[in-house]
């Protein structure tokens, strides 16, 4: 199962080629207010009993051609996006060389899911979208990761039933500043919080398509040049690991995103430039690259 926004911000369930509404057969069953947003939308979907019948409500109903439909971000008002930090061995070793970046092979687990840090909501931008490089930089890189949503409300849960609270799976976009202030510790929630930074996308696949996080093939091109190849299974913290950290330190609600971190393949950004990830099971999402005026 798909979820996306689409054109004015509706839910949609995509089934094949079609986009189906899904704001008036969830209001139907009561599973959601009349005004909700995608967090609620999602909530409904993972544990409202009437969220089968308005499935099938909505397959009934007239649909919208995925190809003449606008995609949006698939949540543009999330709880929270929480983002794991140097999180692949080969990426650490890529951002000593490039920035410098101190060395954390040695620290534990926790120590390291320490480091995840939160991304402004206000960053996000959807498939097709521009990332803005801002007057102030002078190195911007994509990173490019596997992305949760939770479903349902996660609070102290453990590593073995973490994906009980998970509804599925998007592409995250992760941009980040190098130059200034990449060299400095504590500076992650600026240099990845501009506005556009976030690109998320190109829907929501439901976790049943996903047989296993850990197992997700991550690609990117660059202005049609293969610039990333990455498994999930080189994570050090896996996606069970992190909701664990996470929700022994707060509430995951419905909506909330959890980023996974980026491996190695990282690469600057200019503008003109066209980014192309593929997701093995999710799907394909482009954005393009602009300069700020």
């Amino acid at each position: 199962m798909k979820i996306c926004r689409f054109n004015d911000g509706a839910p949609g369930l995509i089934d094949g080629e079609t986009i189906y509404p899904l704001q008036a057969p969830l209001v139907a069953v009561g599973a959601i207010a009349p005004h909700a947003g995608m967090a609620d939308v999602i909530g409904a979907l993972s544990t409202h009993p009437g969220a089968a019948q308005a499935l099938h409500q909505a397959r009934r109903a007239e649909g919208v051609p995925l190809a003449s439909a606008r995609l949006l971000a698939p949540i543009d008002l999330p709880p929270a996006i929480w983002a794991a930090a140097a999180n692949y061995r080969s990426h650490q070793a890529e951002m000593k060389e490039r920035v410098q970046a101190y060395d954390r092979s040695q620290m534990a687990p926790d120590d390291l899911m320490a480091e995840v840090f939160l991304k402004p909501a206000s960053a996000i931008i959807g498939p097709g979208d521009a990332i803005v490089l801002p007057r102030i930089a002078k190195h911007v890189d994509f990173e490019c990761e596997l992305c949760a949503v939770i479903g349902k409300t996660a609070r102290n849960v453990s590593a073995e039933n973490a994906l009980d609270h998970v509804f599925g799976y998007l592409m995250c976009w992760d941009i980040s500043i190098r130059d200034p202030w990449g060299k400095q510790r504590n500076t992650r929630n600026i240099r990845k919080g501009f506005d556009t930074f976030c690109g998320i996308g190109p829907w929501f696949v439901s976790k049943d398509e996903i047989a296993e996080p850990q197992d997700v093939r991550i690609r990117v091109e660059q202005n049609g040049q293969e610039v990333m190849v990455a498994h999930t299974r080189d994570m050090i913290n896996g996606l069970r690991d992190l909701i664990r950290f996470l929700s022994s330190v707060t509430t995951l609600r419905p909506g909330t995103l959890i980023t996974t971190g980026t491996p190695a393949g990282v690469s600057q950004l200019a503008a003109g430039d066209v980014l192309r990830g593929t997701l093995s099971g999710v799907g394909e999402m482009t954005l393009n690259v602009v300069t700020q005026t």
